[in-house]
């Protein structure tokens, strides 16, 4: 008789290459990774088809301790991100797929550095717009408390938890293991942590350095400012994209690009409604919410 063969398992035709430099997971430029390594099955699952997420406990811990932070990596992912590949960045998550049988980051380095820089935006535009009462601490603390409790960790939450649930529940399909994968949510958490640098840099960076232009009534100020705003959202929603995408057991992941289209409308609508008194200036809307 001939001895049995086994047909190769999907995830066998499928190597990786993870660029240095692009993720933080110190992985050689010409490492090749094979998704039916020993300690994971098809799509990356383990032998029983199950999956080991990181414990909020130990994401927390290790932000308690920055010397279990390694902040080098995480400014090489920040590095990526601004590059013309930011997907780069996902590849690192399926090579951790493979290696720790998880998607999301267990180093919170990314996120700690995310928010220091939005603790030092705070300080500079609270300083930028001076507060006639001369409550600059009170200012920076408003500030730092709606940049990072709400804008950045808050909207995260939400948004985190409302592509998890659109993720599982319309888009997972059943592989070869007739076991449906479902989001990890800290990886969903992950995705919002990475689209919205691209974003800080664009309203927190490039406008602070314009913001003479942008808080201006006329026409030019409103074009330069929405502008902004409208390439910041954009961005984040295409990261948002990519995050997604890089998921091999979800499908269809274009409807995270459909926020894009509400985003161009608007910027049209402000455009063609300003000669009528409708169109608004993204700028002064944020300094009129931080400042006001």
């Amino acid at each position: 008789m001939l001895p049995k063969t086994h047909a190769p398992d999907d995830g066998a035709r499928h190597r990786l290459a993870v660029p240095s430099g692009g993720g933080g997971d110190h992985a050689s430029s010409s490492v090749s990774i094979s998704s039916a390594s020993s300690s994971s099955g098809a799509g990356g699952l383990s032998p029983l088809g199950t999956a080991s997420p990181v414990r909020p406990s130990d994401y927390l811990a290790r932000l308690l301790d920055p010397t279990q932070m390694d902040v080098q990596s995480a400014m090489d992912q920040m590095r990526t991100l601004l590059s013309l590949q930011p997907q780069r960045i996902y590849k690192t998550s399926y090579y951790r797929k493979q290696t720790k049988n998880h998607w999301a980051r267990d180093d919170p380095a990314f996120a700690a550095v995310q928010v220091a820089l939005l603790l030092a935006a705070s300080l500079a535009y609270s300083v930028a717009f001076r507060p006639a009462n001369g409550m600059l601490l009170t200012t920076i603390i408003g500030f730092a408390i709606k940049s990072v409790v709400i804008n950045f960790i808050g909207v995260g939450v939400l948004v985190a938890t409302i592509g998890k649930t659109i993720s599982d529940r319309h888009l997972a399909t059943v592989g070869r293991t007739h076991v449906k994968q479902t989001v990890e949510w800290l990886y969903a958490f992950d995705i919002h942590c990475n689209a919205f640098f691209p974003f800080f840099v664009v309203v927190y960076g490039v406008q602070f350095f314009l913001l003479p232009l942008v808080l201006g009534t006329s026409l030019m100020s409103l074009v330069i400012s929405n502008t902004l705003f409208a390439v910041a959202f954009s961005w984040y929603f295409y990261i948002t994209h990519l995050g997604y995408r890089a998921l091999p057991f979800l499908s269809n992941t274009e409807v995270f690009l459909f926020p894009i289209a509400a985003v161009a409308f608007l910027y049209v609508f402000n455009l063609v409604g300003y000669p009528f008194g409708l169109g608004f200036n993204g700028s002064r809307v944020m300094a009129y919410v931080y400042f006001e």
